[in-house]
């Protein structure tokens, strides 16, 4: 096994392989025990596998940690990883921790730490990257840094106790809301509610949209009703509405209430369609033109980086006025036609008017079934007056279909799976 010194900020993130070279998964963090006078053991490693679920891989099956890559035995237990009493996470719980200097010369902040195998074979916690604090009030100032070994720092915390909730924040700024979700879920409850708090609201409203119901709601409520209605505006409509739903008709009332008047007005909307209908599963934002338009102007509108993609795959065309609920609707311009077509093209030229729109009140079976049938990814929904009042897409109807549980399911995955206890 390597010798070589590994740190942990720079771990993070690896991909691990079996022996014969197939990817199993990413790691996503250290997992250590304190001990009473040596330096903290590490355990095991935190790994990523497909699904984005978290499992531990205990370092006993390691067999090199190398740059930029761990190779493993092949044996991972793909039990979802479950933190034990006296477990500590090392990019979780470790970085950012204020620690003092053993000589009494000062204190510093844990920035990384280095894990080194001892002559036992052992991982240990080794160095310590350490940020002193800043001398000068400029505030782009930075305190020096240095390199400690754990015997010369003293910690004033509890053991195990966690860093800043901020400085968790900072470690996950790099990670896509899926993974984001599924990582704060992983945390004990009461830490993931202090990180919540810290997350700015369009990150955790994105994070939100990811998650189970249930586990959105249990977040919101704990967050108090107006840091909530905040977090609502940031979410997508649809997702705002599902979350609303799960509330008792007077809470929800509230929170529309401290809403933004534009945004509850969608929320509204969508609230009156029973949640397993086209209107209940729509989003009443899709991209809405005139006939007039042109090609270019339907392209500019599709750039836009915060749109969906699937709701980016096609505009619709319609009569005047062009929110919704529209003026009738003319039909559908798919994104793949208008490449077709030179840049002045008007859009009333290349109308598919075949595409056929569902009613708000279709149901979801009905929605997926002309998906697939057409092959789209999206649907544009109308009322009785065949206005068009939102666009249904084939991840709305995938996250309907699946199991409730679908984002936590273990399901059965293609690597070998070590039978018996976590260790």
């Amino acid at each position: 096994m390597s010798t070589q010194r590994v740190f942990v900020a720079r771990l993070v993130g690896c991909t691990v392989f079996d022996p014969s070279g197939d990817r199993l998964g990413k790691v996503r963090d250290v997992v250590v025990i304190y001990r009473k006078d040596d330096p903290p053991r590490v355990v095991g490693l935190v790994v990523e596998i497909p699904g984005r679920r978290h499992v531990f891989l205990s370092i006993g099956r390691v067999t090199s940690i190398q740059t930029g890559q761990v190779i493993t035995t092949g044996l991972i237990n793909v039990r979802r990883f479950q933190q034990r009493g006296g477990e500590v996470r090392v990019m979780t719980e470790l970085l950012g921790r204020r620690v003092y200097f053993a000589d009494g010369s000062g204190e510093a902040v844990i920035e990384d730490v280095a894990i080194e195998r001892n002559r036992l074979g052992e991982w240990d916690i080794g160095q310590l990257f350490l940020r002193k604090p800043k001398t000068s009030a400029s505030p782009f100032a930075k305190g020096s840094t240095t390199f400690a070994d754990w015997q010369d720092v003293r910690e004033q915390q509890v053991p195990g106790e966690a860093q800043s909730a901020e400085q968790l924040v900072a470690t996950y700024s790099e990670l896509k809301a899926a993974d984001l979700a599924n990582t704060l879920l992983d945390l004990p409850d009461e830490r993931l509610l202090e990180v919540a708090e810290e997350l700015s609201d369009d990150r955790l409203a994105d994070a939100l949209e990811e998650m189970p119901e249930d586990d959105q709601v249990h977040i919101l409520e704990a967050l108090g009703e107006e840091r909530a209605a905040d977090i609502l505006d940031q979410m997508e409509p649809d997702d705002a509405a599902d979350v609303l739903a799960q509330l008792p008709e007077e809470q929800r009332e509230e929170l529309l209430e401290l809403m933004e008047p534009e945004e509850a007005e969608d929320v509204r909307a969508l609230l009156k369609y029973g949640p397993d209908t086209a209107g209940g599963l729509m989003t009443p934002e899709p991209i809405v033109l005139s006939a007039d338009a042109t090609v270019a102007e339907a392209l500019a509108l599709i750039r836009r980086h915060e749109l969906h993609p699937a709701l980016a795959a096609a505009v619709f065309v319609t009569l005047p006025p062009y929110e919704t609920p529209t003026g009738r609707l003319l039909g559908t311009v798919h994104f793949q036609r208008m490449l077709r077509y030179p840049p002045h093209e008007r859009l009333g030229a290349i109308i598919d008017d075949t595409a056929d729109a569902v009613p708000a009140t279709a149901s979801a079976a009905e929605v997926a079934r002309m998906l697939a049938s057409y092959n789209l990814v999206s649907l544009p929904v109308v009322d009785q007056a065949h206005r068009l009042v939102g666009a249904v897409s084939v991840d709305d109807v995938l996250d309907y279909l699946l199991p409730e549980d679908w984002r936590s399911h273990d399901g059965d995955d293609a690597m070998p799976v070590e039978g018996g206890a976590r260790r």
